[in-house]
């Protein structure tokens, strides 16, 4: 009978439609929170943790709006939960990293460690080491500052030698942005360490690791643009940059210096390698170094230190001390507030099921996440400007795609991917863009012909190296 016939015929039909009406949905609604964050931040000028907060909204309550019962109420306390959740994690970690940062610039520890290790390695590799400089403050220390300690220090030298200025420039780039994009306790891949649950210790080993060749690379390809476009010294025009350094016996020892930086990154990885030894290390050794290894803790004793040398430093009384801490807590708030709202993103994404729908889109084909983490935090970047929402956004995006099999890889491989992403196409859409080119004097047509194009080729450097690595070692050692 024809409706019998038209009854079957609808009864089949419509768990398929079903189906692909539910994926199709769920990527609209991912397309849609990505679009409303670039809109924000780059055509509103809106606060980027109010444009996350905001897309995290957004996503909650479209994914209600699909529901039985359209728990609107739900929604937005499941966003605010995990926006909690998010700062209680990282937040105590990413105040300490500021307050270390503040207390190496103030202090003159900063400057003294790459004063000394010039002393030590000669001018003649100079480069090398305001890159290994840039690349070893650019963990605690906030990337815009360590531009701002830096830069004056490139202006000396250069007007001491007479000559490699930008050359100077993007050493410190190549090695500062490489740092904050791949080794904690930077906030962007400590964010990304704990979204993907991996072991901080872990992730600064391997981003140490897989940092330093394409921050070397970004060194040599720097060395071409100097010998084919140098810049000449110039002094930025309205801004009071110091060219004379402080005298060196104002400046406090070098081990000094250095330990709020070292010893906290290296209690950190021995408690890393210390659960990688497993039985091998005494249970009380063990027990010891997962305490003070731990980043809270590890941070705390960088901390002090850097503060028990800044107070010596400038002869501050200890009742004037706690006055210094307001400066960096009120940066570090700003950047606690993007991250959490940035969890909350994330955490609203995984569970609304993208996952699910981007495999049911993807119609059983592999993925490679490592490209497609890479591909998705470099749009972003480049859309909206800043490396830490496109770090935070393309860390939500990529956890709810993670299916029962994960990624094919180890997480570390995505942390990596997403963190050199988040360095491709800096340009006049970025903060970090106007803050070297006021310090350094470049005009932003230089900046665009240098900087831009320097940092975009560490960033293919980097995604050519987890690449490669992925695909020959995929599970790493852990």
């Amino acid at each position: 009978m024809p409706s019998a016939a038209g009854g079957d015929a609808l009864t089949s039909t419509p768990p398929m439609t079903f189906v692909a009406l539910v994926t199709l949905n769920l990527l609209l609604i991912v397309a849609l929170s990505v679009a409303f964050i670039v809109a924000a931040i780059a055509g509103l000028r809106l606060h980027a943790f109010f444009a996350l907060v905001l897309a995290a909204l957004l996503v909650a309550l479209l994914t209600a709006a699909g529901a039985p019962g359209a728990g609107y109420a739900k929604a937005v306390e499941a966003v605010m939960t995990e926006f909690g959740s998010t700062a209680g994690k990282l937040g105590f970690a990413i105040a300490l990293a500021a307050v270390i940062g503040l207390a190496l610039m103030e202090s003159g520890a900063a400057d003294k460690i790459v004063r000394r290790l010039i002393a030590i390695c000669g001018e003649s590799r100079a480069a090398l080491v305001l890159g290994g400089c840039a690349f070893v403050l650019a963990g605690p220390v906030f990337v815009d500052t360590v531009f701002l300690l830096m830069i004056p220090l490139a202006r000396a030298l250069s007007q001491r030698t007479g000559r490699d200025y930008l050359l100077y420039l993007l050493a410190i780039g190549s090695g500062a942005v490489v740092a904050n994009g791949v080794v904690p306790p930077a906030p962007g891949p400590l964010f990304v360490a704990e979204t993907l649950k991996i072991d901080v210790g872990h992730a600064i080993l391997v981003g140490v690791l897989f940092g330093v060749p394409p921050a070397l690379g970004g060194l040599a390809i720097a060395r071409w643009f100097n010998a084919h476009s140098p810049v000449a010294l110039r002094r930025p025009a309205g801004l009071d940059v110091p060219v004379n350094p402080a005298p060196e016996e104002t400046l406090p020892g070098f081990w000094v210096s250095i330990a709020p930086v070292l010893l906290p990154l290296g209690l950190i990885a021995a408690a890393a390698a210390t659960s990688l030894a497993g039985p091998a290390v005494p249970a009380s050794a063990a027990q010891a170094l997962q305490f003070f290894g731990n980043k809270n803790i590890a941070l705390l004793l960088g901390a002090g230190i850097a503060l028990a040398v800044l107070a010596r430093q400038k002869k501050i009384p200890r009742r004037e001390l706690g006055r210094k801490l307001g400066a960096p807590l009120e940066t570090a708030g700003v950047i606690i507030l993007v991250v959490a709202a940035g969890g909350a993103y994330g955490a609203l994404i995984k569970s609304a099921g993208v996952g699910e729908a981007v495999r049911a889109a993807a119609g059983g084909q592999a993925l490679n996440h490592v490209l497609l983490a890479w591909i998705i935090t470099a749009i972003i970047r480049a859309a909206q400007g800043s490396a830490t929402v496109a770090t935070i956004a393309g860390a939500g995006i990529m956890v709810s795609i993670a299916g029962p099999g994960g990624y094919g890889v180890h997480p570390l491989y995505i942390l990596l991917a997403i963190g050199f992403g988040s360095k491709c196409l800096p340009w006049m859409n970025d903060a970090g863009f106007w803050v070297v080119s006021r310090m350094s004097g470049l005009t932003p047509g230089e900046m665009l012909q240098t900087w831009t194009p320097v940092l975009s080729l560490i960033s293919v450097l980097g995604l050519i190296e987890v690449l490669a690595a992925s695909l020959l070692w995929p599970q790493l050692w852990f």
